[in-house]
């Protein structure tokens, strides 16, 4: 069942939990992750992030993620992740995605809000949700580690958070507070007091992006701060990988379609895991 950000979390909020937003950059992974959700009966978000569209371009993967979304016994949401140009978003806007977000983190807030402010315009055009971004979250989607020398000088401010969101319109912000794309060297400290502080102004869904490799503890205190989005790729790829690589151990194996079925057999596992704490099932 194909379904806007907005509604997915709508359901979260009124259920008091988190719903997972994965990354699907293949087939392998829109399986695994559809197919997982539809076992638990939890709804859940699939994701396209456009640092992916050089080894997936979202004119191809987008279809299949829609087609897969619609045929599901589940609430799904097809989802832009970090779209980082106008025109990106539009195309994926265009495609059916019924959510979109716009990063412009990186540049000057006045920037930000102005390309966000457009964002929000373009999706109600296609009936789409916005998430956007305020603070700098370490990493990069595709799977970087840098953490940054002082994180906690690029946290989002509160009060800052909040002025985003009255001038922006947007449906969901992403705050910065502890977590990190890509894998973990030490474990994350995550600022719960602040998270609860954004929340508390802003009064929309918050986002927790670099979501792997969190503690199931600290993903159960999040969720209690207010956090309704947790995106998560980066582990639940590994463990694809992880259990190719068992199966080569074991034996040999002439077929790629028995690697991709002990990939998605991993993912499984490790997204389903991730879920159980999210939506507390």
């Amino acid at each position: 069942m194909l379904v806007s950000l907005t509604d997915i979390l709508k359901l979260a909020e009124e259920q008091d939990y988190a719903v997972g937003a994965v990354n699907t950059p293949n087939l392998e992974c829109v399986m695994a992750v559809i197919e997982t959700a539809e076992k638990l009966n939890v709804p859940v978000i699939i994701s396209h992030a456009q640092v992916h569209e050089a080894f997936m371009p979202i004119e191809k993967i987008g279809p299949i993620m829609l087609h897969f979304a619609k045929m599901a016994t589940v609430p799904v949401c097809v989802h832009l992740d970090h779209g980082e140009d106008l025109d990106y978003l539009e195309k994926a806007l265009k495609l059916g995605f019924t959510s979109v977000m716009y990063d412009g983190s990186l540049l000057s807030y006045e920037e930000n809000v102005r390309n966000t402010v457009e964002a929000v315009r373009l999706a109600k055009v296609y009936h789409a949700s916005v998430e956007a971004e305020i603070g700098i979250i370490g990493g990069r989607e595709a799977g970087g580690n840098d953490m940054g020398a002082s994180m906690e000088d690029l946290y989002t401010d509160p009060n800052l958070a909040d002025c985003f969101v009255k001038e922006t319109g947007i449906d969901a912000l992403a705050a910065s507070f502890g977590t990190a794309h890509g894998f973990y060297k030490t474990k994350p400290k995550l600022d719960f007091e602040r998270i609860e502080k954004i929340r508390d102004l802003v009064k929309i869904p918050l986002v927790m992006h670099g979501g792997s490799g969190v503690s199931p503890e600290d993903y159960t205190t999040a969720i209690g701060k207010g956090i309704r989005k947790i995106n998560y790729y980066s582990y639940m790829a590994r463990s694809g990988v992880q259990s190719v690589e068992e199966l080569l151990k074991k034996q040999k194996v002439d077929f790629y379609h028995d690697l991709t079925i002990a990939a998605i057999n991993g993912m499984k596992a490790d997204i389903g895991k991730a879920m159980k704490v999210f939506c507390k099932v």
